[in-house]
């Protein structure tokens, strides 16, 4: 049999546990046999990150953005209990947030369809995608613990030095703070994504926030979106009958007892 050649080499990030073993079954079985496999690889194994104190994760980063494709394989984020039993030298950020802050990276649930295999809900006809931002919020977070009573601020120093500051809350007795940050490169990067998605598989694109309650951090997203859709996407999608729809997303929920 000939083999499939390779033109560009597949960034291969090998991940930890069973994944490690799952990953190598698929290789020996199912691609070596068919495909001169050319591969760059980077252990991001829990031991080996912490070794080289979490650079294997951004150069494997690098070299997806390099190559344009890349295998990544389900790795640990450390927690408490993970410190004692690698050992480590502090408790390493998620790999997948450190790589999808180095390509910008939107995330695409697509499902994968297969013949003879009914959805759980048979009158879905249609698949659904589900896009989710990969840049900022808890993945690049800052947190405080409090220790007790006192005034929690959030305040902006800009270049300039200009000052903008609001108070989080006043705090009684101990607490914990997280501040979260986003900016509007990545987020019109993510609009963009999103609409070209849907351009290229003709998909409705429905997108929901919560800017009733979050009315800057939320409404920014809703209003780069719908911006970016009355400028530049509006003409192409009416060309290819599809729909571009902003719905708020609806947390709260209601019992009703029959008596």
């Amino acid at each position: 049999m000939n083999k499939i050649k390779m033109t560009t080499p597949l960034v291969e990030m090998d991940g930890d546990e069973m994944t490690r073993i799952l990953w190598k079954i698929i290789k020996d079985e199912l691609l070596i046999p068919f495909i001169d496999l050319k591969t760059e690889y980077y252990d991001l194994g829990l031991e080996y990150r912490n070794e080289t104190n979490d650079e294997v994760t951004i150069q494997s980063a690098k070299a997806a953005k390099k190559y344009g494709v890349a295998v990544k394989c389900a790795t640990i984020t450390p927690n408490a209990a993970r410190m004692s039993e690698y050992h480590l030298k502090e408790m390493w950020k998620s790999p997948n947030g450190t790589i999808r802050a180095a390509l910008d990276g939107t995330v695409f649930r697509a499902p994968i369809v297969v013949k003879g295999v009914e959805p759980c809900v048979i009158n879905w006809k249609k698949p659904i995608t589900l896009a989710r931002h990969a840049y900022g919020d808890v993945y690049k977070n800052a947190e405080i613990k409090v220790p007790g009573a006192g005034k929690a601020e959030i305040v902006f120093t800009g270049d300039d030095g200009t000052i903008i500051r609001e108070t989080i809350h006043q705090f009684k007795n101990a607490g914990i703070i997280q501040g979260i940050h986003n900016t509007d490169e990545s987020i019109t990067s993510f609009a963009r994504a999103c609409f070209n998605f849907a351009l290229d598989t003709k998909q409705d694109l429905w997108f929901a926030t919560k800017d009733t309650i979050s009315k800057k951090y939320d409404h920014n997203f809703k209003d780069i979106f719908q911006d970016m859709f009355d400028c530049e996407y509006k003409e192409q999608f009416k060309a290819v009958g599809i729909e571009y729809f902003y719905t708020l997303i609806e947390s709260r929920g209601w019992i009703h007892l029959g008596l």
